[in-house]
């Protein structure tokens, strides 16, 4: 991923939920990694998601904090508020706690948005906390290429 960023000199930066950082520490661990990656922000609590993200509090109050709505959301406001190319927005629920019928245990949203557009995916994890974490921020640096690689983004 970072070889497309650089190549196009494009930038990308996260903004986490379920993932608590794991998305912006796995960006970091590639050396280098400072030519396109402007930061990230983590948030955890649904206001630093409105006050810092720009998340609407009405898509919070009609859908919830782990919806599509939300991390479609969280990924544009990341890329305004860091003024970034590529925003990507992970929101879900890691487990073991805190899911319900309808949003159970390990459902995650990534949604990334660039210059040419939004793209957002949803998954259904089955593991422990620490596995469903780093699923999802595989899953999001899987779609990050795959949006670069299909220049959809």
């Amino acid at each position: 991923m970072g070889e497309f960023l650089r190549g196009r000199g494009l930038t990308i930066a996260v903004a986490e939920s379920c993932t608590g950082g794991l998305l912006g520490s796995l960006i970091t661990d590639v050396p280098g990694s400072s030519d396109y990656f402007r930061g990230g922000v983590i948030a955890y609590q649904n206001d630093i998601k409105e006050r810092i993200l720009g998340v609407p509090p009405r898509v919070l109050a009609a859908v919830g904090a782990v919806s599509e709505e939300t991390a479609r959301a969280m990924a544009h406001g990341v890329r305004d508020l860091l003024e970034s190319d590529i925003g990507v927005g992970i929101t879900g629920i890691a487990g073991p706690g805190g899911g319900t019928p309808e949003k159970p245990v390990g459902l995650v949203y990534v949604a990334v948005e660039g210059p040419r557009g939004a793209e957002c995916r949803r998954f259904q994890w089955d593991g422990a906390r620490l596995e469903n974490k780093a699923r999802s921020a595989n899953a999001a640096l899987e779609l990050v290429l795959l949006l670069l690689e299909e220049d959809r983004i």
